[in-house]
């Protein structure tokens, strides 16, 4: 696919952002879903201060990190580093819904790429090891989206997903998900510098809440969430 002149690569990157990219993200509630349920999350407070310390410590210290590498991966065509940081990331994930979640979204984005053209993400459509951070650097460097604002994308993407859910779940009015966003979205920027800066050694994170919402959202009785 030939990469879009300078001037759309804002549109590719809004595109590749945007809650109407076809991957089933909003299907998933990465564990909310339970903890709403469970009362650890009621109001926005609550809300902001779980969504707070997943940015710190899961975007922030696991999925950019490892996005930035596989972004240089795909960008030196290095085949055997896409295929460690993709194992890397997805034994970082917890449980088998948080894995599922992952590799799902990876999959359905894996066959939008090749049927938009991405011929380098064709291979990945059958892969296990597919995560979604796997295939938004393919189209990231397919798009020529630079890293930074790749990141940012994928942090944002994350974000609104996740107060979409909160909004449903607890529930919130829209004027609450709206200033959750302006709030959280601020931090973005810095976590994005620092989750760059990392060492290969600096990788990994610890959030054992949100683990244990998304084992017990298993076996939920009733859901609204796949995960």
């Amino acid at each position: 696919m030939t990469p879009p002149p300078r001037d759309l690569t804002l549109l590719r990157l809004l595109q590749l952002g945007s809650p109407a990219l076809p991957v089933g993200a909003y299907a998933y509630s990465q564990g909310l879903e339970w903890a709403v349920a469970a009362g650890w999350v009621i109001d926005e407070a609550s809300l902001a201060s779980w969504l707070d310390a997943q940015l710190t410590h899961a975007l922030a210290s696991v999925d950019l990190p490892i996005l930035a590498r596989l972004h240089e991966a795909a960008r030196t065509d290095d085949a055997a580093g896409q295929s460690y940081w993709s194992r890397y990331l997805i034994a970082l994930r917890e449980t088998r819904e948080l894995v599922g979640d992952d590799c799902d979204r990876g999959h359905a984005l894996a066959r939008l790429l090749r049927d938009l053209g991405v011929t380098s993400a064709a291979p990945w459509v059958e892969r296990a090891d597919a995560p979604y951070a796997a295939l938004t650097a393919i189209a990231a460097v397919a798009w020529e989206i630079p890293l930074v604002v790749t990141a940012q994308a994928y942090a944002w993407s994350w974000l609104e997903n996740q107060v979409l859910a909160g909004v449903k779940l607890i529930p919130l009015g829209q004027v609450s998900g709206q200033r959750l966003l302006l709030e959280l979205a601020s931090r973005i920027p810095v976590v994005c510098d620092q989750a760059l800066g990392l060492a290969d050694d600096e990788i990994g994170g610890m959030l054992p809440m949100v683990a244990l919402a998304s084992s017990l959202h298993e076996t939920q009785y009733t859901r609204l969430f796949r995960s």
